[in-house]
Parts: C-alpha cells; structure tokens; sequence
C-alpha cells in the first residue's frame, strides 16, 4: 500500500491529481469545487458520497464508457488504484483539498478505506447502468483498441 499522497506537481498522464481552491480565515476552511475555476474539466451532473465501508471492502472495480468523475477525500482516507491504456498509478486520497480526476474509460477500484473515511464524487454524467463497464477483460479489449 503506498504510504504518501501522489505528488501533485508530477506530470500527468490521462488521469491525476487536482489541487482545489482552499480559503482560510478566522471562520475556518472554504473549499471549492468548481469547474469554472479549479481544474475540473466537466460540467457537474451528478453528486454523490461513499462512507461506512466496512474493513477490507472494496469499491469501485469498473470503468466507464463516457462519464467522467473526480474524487475527494473529505475526511479519513483511502486508496484509489487506477488503470487506463498507459499503465496504472495508485493515489492515496486522504486530503479535502485535493480531488482525483478520472477520465472515461480508466479503470478505477478504491481500498483501504478508513472508518471514518467520507468519499464525493462529482460526475460529469448523470446514473447510467448501461455506461458501465464492469468486466476488466471488456475494459482490457477497449483499452488494447485505443492503443
């Protein structure tokens, strides 16, 4: 299991690491997720959270054929193992601040997930089962196809 967060300054490949916008003041921390201005590269269509997982569980273990989605962790942690036709990067999510962007058609699955961990999701598609790909040797034909 990796030990640190991603180094968000390293070059990207299809998918990786946004930094959002954080404000502090005396109140306490603001932060953004905003397309506009963050470096989300969709419009968001669809919201949603992952928490009580219970230990040794895993989510995720799909792709999708043309949504896309970025992930926060926005409190605990958990790592996001992530695959597409270049090779694979592990991300462990355990900061508000910082959202992972994956692409259509990039295998995700998500492990390790504290107790207290609280996962968003912010998609750029609203729920289709059909856009679904939940067979890893489909997404392997698909990727192999892309080149």
């Amino acid at each position: 299991m990796p030990t640190s967060s991603k180094d968000v300054t390293a070059p990207l490949r299809r998918y990786g690491m946004i930094e959002l916008h954080e404000s502090v003041d005396e109140r306490g921390v603001l932060c953004v997720a905003d397309p506009a201005n963050d470096g989300i590269p969709f419009d968001i269509k669809r919201v949603f959270w992952i928490y009580g997982v219970p230990q040794g569980r895993t989510r995720g273990e799909h792709a999708h054929h043309t949504c896309a989605e970025v992930l926060v962790a926005l409190k605990g942690s958990f790592v996001a193992h992530v695959t597409d036709s270049q090779g694979s990067d592990d991300f462990v999510m355990d900061s508000p601040t910082k959202g992972l962007y994956i692409p259509a058609r990039t295998w995700c699955s998500f492990t390790d997930f504290t107790p207290d961990c609280i996962c968003l999701c912010l998609a750029s598609h609203p729920y289709e089962p059909e856009g679904y790909i939940n067979d890893r040797e489909e997404f392997a034909n698909l990727s192999n196809d892309r080149g």
